[in-house]
């Protein structure tokens, strides 16, 4: 029910009374962010609204907000874990218990349903909470709302009484994107100078973290990426062009995302035929090779697309990408950037 204008200066604008439904679906695309930001938000309301979504997040888990949103006064009207998914509020906030071990967007989504409605004190707990620093970035975007939340070592959120009113303008400025960036920082890396416009540096964004990983030596590293798993396709390229052995951290985290990136990236160094290993969480990457020229099974992922083309950069011949469209999920204009560069991008039918 908000109204949204797109203005010439290049900024968005947008009028909101509240949560006043004119429809009663929500179309996610394969937005997996959308979907668990929306399904709480649309539980505020009294209408049955069903958001449903296309392609692989048809596949991913919402299997949390079945076991929570009950306890919340929310009906549900569900045939899977999985999507499409009916609720019917309005959300009731209270005390809950929720598990953070798939994603942390599940909180994110209850926070920001709580932030606007919550009438008293009341905690959400959670229980193995990863993606931490997305979680920053919610309290960050809250409190530009003056909606202030308690943070107890993220173990547990405490909201007091939703102060904000919807007659109150907020000016937000967006900053630049560092998972899409995280792509071009590497092939500085590997491939030469390129000079990277619009980038918060003080940032809290998750994908900040690919500063701490790459330098100027292309030496091996070990790294973390629990926290940080939309960086694992390009950190696999990245390893294969340093020099000795890198280990990548958190497999785990990879199986519920757009691909199963567990499969796809293997799928991905195996065809450019770069060394590798599994070993438990790890991926263990023997680098210093040569990728050698290939087809890339793009798997519908839009960061496998991105991880592939910046390591065609330095292949021993063309690389073609199928399914390379997948990038316009988050970055419609990543190959005009890469051409930008003088990079040889040809649409092949």
């Amino acid at each position: 029910g908000a109204e949204v204008y797109y203005t010439p200066e290049n900024n968005i604008e947008i009028y909101s009374r509240g949560v006043r439904p004119v429809t009663d679906t929500i179309h996610c695309g394969e937005s997996g962010l959308s979907a668990r930001l929306f399904i709480p938000i649309a539980a505020l309301c009294d209408a049955e609204i069903t958001i449903t979504g296309s392609g692989s997040l048809l596949q991913r888990p919402m299997k949390e907000y079945l076991k929570v949103l009950p306890q919340l006064g929310v009906s549900i009207l569900e045939t899977s874990d999985c999507l499409p998914l009916s609720v019917k509020g309005p959300l009731q906030p209270g005390e809950i218990a929720i598990d953070g071990s798939v994603s942390s967007q599940f909180l994110t989504g209850l926070l920001m349903a709580y932030g606007f409605t919550t009438t008293e004190t009341v905690t959400i707990h959670v229980n193995n909470l990863n993606s931490k620093p997305y979680i920053d970035l919610t309290l960050q975007m809250l409190q530009y709302y003056g909606i202030p939340v308690l943070n107890h070592y993220y173990g547990a959120f405490t909201l007091s009484e939703a102060v904000f009113s919807f007659g109150t303008p907020v000016t937000i400025d967006i900053e630049g994107d560092w998972s899409a960036a995280a792509n071009f920082v590497v092939a500085k890396a590997i491939a030469g100078d390129i000079f990277i416009h619009h980038l918060n540096y003080e940032s809290i964004q998750a994908d900040r973290a690919i500063m701490d990983v790459v330098n100027n030596t292309n030496s091996s590293f070990d790294f973390d990426a629990t926290d940080f798993p939309d960086l694992f396709p390009i950190l696999s390229v990245y390893a294969g062009y340093c020099k000795g052995v890198s280990r990548i951290k958190g497999l785990h985290r990879l199986v519920h995302k757009e691909s199963n990136r567990i499969e796809s990236i293997k799928a991905m160094l195996e065809n450019f035929a770069v060394t590798f290993s599994i070993e438990e969480d790890t991926l263990v990457i023997k680098g210093g090779q040569t990728f050698r020229s290939c087809t890339i099974d793009s798997f519908n992922d839009h960061r496998i697309v991105m991880a592939a083309a910046i390591a065609a950069l330095k292949a021993d011949g063309p690389v073609t990408i199928s399914g390379a469209e997948a990038v316009s999920k988050s970055y419609p204009g990543f190959f005009q950037a890469l051409s930008s560069l003088g990079v040889d991008c040809q649409l092949v039918n």
